[in-house]
């Protein structure tokens, strides 16, 4: 998994898998799009005015937890 912040567009993605074949994007609201292979497999989620989703929660921190393994990792959104 992949995440990417375009600061220029305001735009975050968060990728599962790189594109191998053609993609429908599918828009879930004004600010989300998912982009699903024929199969159904989810190629990745695209986030427009991405500062307000990523900052509007723990501030603008990405947490990543692993708890069968009692992980915890942060990341700040600059």
């Amino acid at each position: 998994m992949k995440v990417t912040y375009d600061k220029k567009y305001n735009v975050a993605y968060i990728r599962f898998r790189e594109k191998t074949e053609e993609v429908t994007t599918i828009p879930i609201s004004d600010e989300v799009n998912i982009d699903i292979a024929p199969d159904g497999a989810i190629y990745g989620i695209e986030l427009l005015n991405a500062n307000e989703q990523l900052y509007r929660q723990d501030n603008g921190h990405l947490i990543l937890e692993n708890t069968g393994q009692n992980i915890h990792n942060e990341l700040t959104f600059a």
